[in-house]
């Protein structure tokens, strides 16, 4: 089904051109070399995705049956709509019972699902999100659009958080982990406009270590 994006346009802006004053009181050089950073990343990281991808194609007939990939529409910069993609970790939703208080269908993660969890390597195919300019390696995580629908008007600072590229890894995420209803997403969303305002190199590196640490204790959502 296609995304209908008709809310955005009514959602509240005095948020976003605050950010965007603070946006701007960043050194530029930063900013224009952020893009060609990505690039590179992503274009490094290739060869790993191949190999996990077929890595996945000879394991998951046996413990994860079905697609090798799973794709859903996100919300990304200044609220446009993109495909992302990930590994698939769940069954089929078709004909799938859905669990009692299991809102996440935690019930249909796969046992291999549940390990590329863990390490964040369903995360993976994202990298061609980056390639093509929908994310970068870097800030605040893109949710998924339904949730952008009933954020982006209970949450004042939510919408301002799309100024910019959504990231693989980011502020809020190895702050805060995984945020679920409308108080941890407000708090949420304010980690990631404190990482627009103070974005910086160093604090890229700082993230991509924090990110590491979680993947080494296996402790991913």
């Amino acid at each position: 089904m296609e995304f209908d994006a008709t809310f955005l346009s009514d959602a509240p802006t005095r948020s976003l051109r605050e950010a965007r004053v603070t946006l701007a009181a960043n050194h530029p050089v930063y900013w224009k070399s952020k893009r060609v950073l990505d690039v590179v990343i992503g274009l490094c990281a290739l060869p790993f995705v191949f190999f996990v991808a077929l890595a996945l194609l000879v394991l998951n007939p046996f413990f994860n049956r079905g697609s090798l990939l799973f794709s859903q529409t996100r919300v990304g910069r200044d609220l446009k709509p993109f495909t992302a993609y990930k590994f698939r970790t769940m069954t089929d939703a078709k004909g799938a019972q859905r669990a009692v208080n299991d809102p996440v269908e935690a019930h249909r993660i796969t046992p291999l699902g549940r390990l590329l969890r863990k390490v964040r390597f369903d995360e993976l195919p994202q990298f061609f999100n980056i390639l093509i300019g929908d994310m970068s390696f870097i800030g605040p995580r893109p949710d998924i659009a339904e949730h952008v629908a009933v954020f982006i008007d209970a949450i004042p600072e939510y919408r301002a958080r799309h100024q910019i590229r959504p990231g693989l890894a980011g502020l809020a995420q190895v702050q805060l982990g995984y945020a679920t209803g409308i108080d941890q997403t407000r708090m949420k969303a304010r980690a990631d406009l404190t990482y627009i305002r103070q974005a910086s190199l160093w604090l890229d590196l700082k993230i991509v270590w924090l990110t590491l640490v979680v993947i080494v204790r296996a402790k991913g959502q």
